[in-house]
């Protein structure tokens, strides 16, 4: 069969998409031989995205500063697509800007860097919220008694750091479900797919988090530098998170997309 050359790679992307997670919706477990193959089919084209098939070009933005810089937004969404089954648009970071640690609840989802490169830390919760009696004591500065109410275990699965060059970022409903996404040495941007899309009226609004320490092993002091932890990518640790308001410092402005348009 001749290969299709004159739609448009995020067209593709779209369709694909579109495919891939009517069938996981509506497959028992999501694990049958077809699903997998439908997604390593749009994992392949995520994978071959460049920022110039979307009409984006790299820019050389420097950290906002001064009182012009209070009023730019640290990361801008442009918007490509949205259905019921899924969302599709390109978040863009100045150099410095960070998205914080949040989560997708009963999401999958997928990060491809269309330039710059960001490092990507991935949690996920080991528990329901804690009771206070479940909490340890040690924090500091100590936590309100309202503030126990919002503490989880969980765990750190990873922190890599990814290019264009590199693969999609993946997360499941199961797996690697809560991310902190930061710019690493100059503005970056990455395609973003979640599945299906944030709905607070279904269950899924967007929580944000707060690293407090690492959990304690027995006869241990557990606290540590949360920008340490992790830093060893291939190492799962333990941690306490605290669910917090949305950062002050972090707001997400809006742009309009250049690229090709999409249907879905």
């Amino acid at each position: 069969m001749p290969r299709d050359n004159k739609t448009p790679l995020i067209q593709k992307i779209a369709k694909q998409a579109n495919i891939t997670f009517k069938d996981l919706a509506s497959s028992a477990n999501g694990d049958s031989k077809a699903t997998a193959d439908r997604l390593h089919e749009l994992i392949s084209l995520v994978t071959a995205v460049r920022a110039a098939d979307l009409k984006i070009a790299p820019r050389n933005n420097k950290p906002s500063s001064g009182a012009a810089g209070l009023h730019s937004p640290p990361v801008t969404y442009m918007h490509i697509c949205e259905t019921g089954l899924f969302s599709m648009g390109v978040f863009l970071l100045r150099t410095g800007a960070s998205i914080p640690l949040h989560d997708h609840p009963g999401m999958n989802g997928m990060l491809k860097v269309l330039y710059g490169k960001v490092n990507v830390r991935c949690f996920d919760k080991l528990e329901d919220r804690l009771t206070v009696s479940g909490v340890p004591p040690h924090f500091e500065p100590p936590l309100a008694p309202l503030q126990m109410a919002s503490v989880w275990r969980s765990v750190l699965r990873s922190a890599t750091e990814y290019s264009e060059n590199s693969g999609p970022c993946l997360l499941t409903p199961v797996r690697d479900n809560l991310h902190q996404v930061d710019a690493v040495e100059g503005p970056a941007a990455f395609l973003d797919i979640l599945a299906p899309p944030y709905n607070p009226d279904d269950g899924r609004d967007c929580h944000y988090y707060k690293v407090l320490e690492t959990v304690a092993e027995e006869g241990t002091d557990a606290k540590c530098n949360p920008e340490q932890l992790g830093e060893k990518g291939e190492k799962e640790e333990e941690a306490w998170l605290l669910e917090v308001p949305q950062p002050e410092d972090f707001w997400c402005g809006g742009e309009a997309y250049p690229g090709p348009a999409v249907s879905v």
